[in-house]
């Protein structure tokens, strides 16, 4: 039953359960979405949308184990003619054991372990799930520790629940899972070759053989939180240049992933500008559609958007260039987060203070102490990459912005500009997007009294002047999200309740964060 696959169809659109939507979704009137609505949200995702994929997220959050058997309770004539493992894939986000108490590591075993018995007890397409994505990769080591414990487990499964000559008993086969590294680093993207290349060592070792392809997850929002929006686009490019070399000198097949959100923050993929950022991930074969670009939309260009990604993506061919080239990139990397990280330590205090007031979408863990891992730069702690971005987005000054002006600049002194805009060639067009969403009258009084404003307003004017573009509001509902902002300004200032214009302003801008 859990051998490796070869032949397979790889899918383009993975629906997660990322919680960055600030509406409810077409198919309920409530915006937060609590674990049994999951399973509406994979039907939906797959047949109300077209998504061909969903990432069952293990990591941090509250998860359903019986959802496959609920999602055959609920839908099975839909999954008789699609079957799950097949024609349509769940894909599940394991807890990482090296950051995260483990306990939740051998319930996410068990659950793909008995889906596969109950889907076999249909006569349906199993195992329903053969993959499992590893959060914050950091060593070949991590990747094939979970393999050989997910094939442990599967063989004490068959020895405790398999009697002597019993016929109707659980066989796993090889007990083998298939594992996507998932690098959410700009240092972890930019040397993932290193760890991949290990982990193929290792795996022939282990198994006697090598895996017939491998799917790479590489993340956007994390490495932006970590190191900047700049970094975290050209570590992407890196890492996708270094996947194609890989696969090239290896033979094996490779298929990158790419974890975008809406906002150009954190990835940038929306129905809104599909066609000028995608551009941006050529190599890529799978991109994650987050829950603000299905929910904060209306549905036919949810559709239509994701026709055209499941159309473009195979036409694309990964970025292929120089080490001297990749050398520069790491270097133009380091020199912007530079600039990042120290003004995003000062800005921290205020970042948690709005934090506090961006709504759930999810059933999410807390991330400290007992239950889990924080998200930090340096001696500070942070929110999680969207409600960070969220904060940021409802004080009316994007992220985008913070660093980058000033690494523009020094990148025009060393001569790399030009460098720098063909590796992201997206850059004015997202900055511009961002820069809707600026409230230049609160980043000029934060100004009077913050550090860490002056240097995010020395930022702003630098972009402007540099790459020649005008920030701030162009349409009505632009004007609507900055007077928002402005409230939320006044309103926390006089320590009167502001929710309301928060959430109302993530609806202008199409996601909470």
């Amino acid at each position: 039953m859990f051998n490796p696959v070869s032949q397979r169809k790889i899918p383009a659109l993975m629906a997660t359960q990322h919680p960055d939507n600030a509406c409810a979704p077409f198919w309920m009137d409530d915006p937060f979405i609590n674990t049994h609505k999951e399973v509406e949200e994979i039907y939906q995702s797959f047949f109300g949308l077209g998504c061909d994929e969903y990432m069952w997220d293990w990591e941090g959050k509250f998860a359903d184990e019986g959802m496959i058997e609920r999602l055959m309770a609920s839908y099975f004539e839909s999954f008789q003619k699609e079957q799950l493992g097949q024609d349509r894939f769940i894909t599940l986000r394991i807890p990482n054991i090296w950051e995260e108490k483990s306990f939740k590591l051998a319930r996410a075993y068990m659950s793909v372990l008995s889906a596969g018995e109950f889907m076999k007890s249909l006569n349906l397409k199993t195992p329903p799930v053969f993959e499992l994505i590893l959060p914050m990769t950091k060593s070949a080591d991590q990747l094939i520790h979970i393999q050989k414990t997910f094939q442990k487990t599967a063989q004490l499964h068959e020895q405790i629940f398999c009697a002597e000559g019993e016929t109707d008993c659980p066989h796993f086969g090889e007990g083998y899972i298939h594992i996507i590294p998932l690098f959410e680093s700009v240092d972890d993207l930019s040397g993932c070759a290193s760890v991949l290349t290990d982990f193929l060592k290792a795996h022939q070792e282990h198994f006697k053989k090598m895996p017939p392809y491998l799917r790479v997850f590489i993340a956007r929002s994390d490495p932006a939180l970590n190191a900047g929006f700049v970094p975290a686009v050209l570590a992407s490019r890196l890492a996708l240049r270094e996947i194609a070399r890989l696969e090239e000198e290896t033979g094996i097949p490779m298929y990158p992933i790419i974890g975008s959100g809406s906002l150009p923050f954190r990835g940038g993929l929306n129905p809104e500008n599909i066609e000028k950022v995608l551009p941006q991930y050529e190599g890529v074969r799978t991109v994650s559609i987050q829950s603000a670009f299905r929910y904060d939309y209306p549905q036919e260009e949810v559709t239509a958007a994701l026709k055209f990604i499941a159309d473009e993506l195979p036409k694309k061919k990964a970025p292929i260039f120089d080490d001297a080239t990749f050398e520069s990139l790491k270097k133009l990397i380091q020199l912007f987060k530079g600039f990042y990280r120290p003004t995003l330590e000062k800005m921290a205090p205020a970042i948690n203070e709005m934090a506090k007031h961006i709504p759930a979408r999810r059933e999410r863990v807390q991330h400290v102490g007992l239950f889990g891992y924080n998200r930090g730069v340096g001696e500070i702690k942070l929110p999680r990459a969207i409600t960070f971005t969220g904060a940021c987005y409802s004080m009316g000054i994007p992220p985008e912005f913070i660093g980058t002006g000033r690494g523009l600049k020094a990148a025009k002194d060393a001569g790399q500009l030009e460098l720098l805009k063909d590796h992201f060639f997206t850059m004015e067009s997202e900055l511009r997007h961002a820069g809707k969403y600026l409230n230049m009258e609160n980043l000029k009084k934060f100004a009077e009294t913050e550090t860490w404003a002056k240097e995010i307003l020395e930022d702003v004017l630098l972009t402007q002047e540099i790459l020649g573009i005008e920030l701030g509001p162009q349409k009505p509902q632009h004007h609507l999200h900055r007077n928002l902002t402005s409230s939320i300004f006044l309103k926390q200032s006089m320590n009167i309740d502001f929710q309301d214009d928060l959430v109302e302003a993530a609806v202008m801008r199409k996601s909470i964060g």
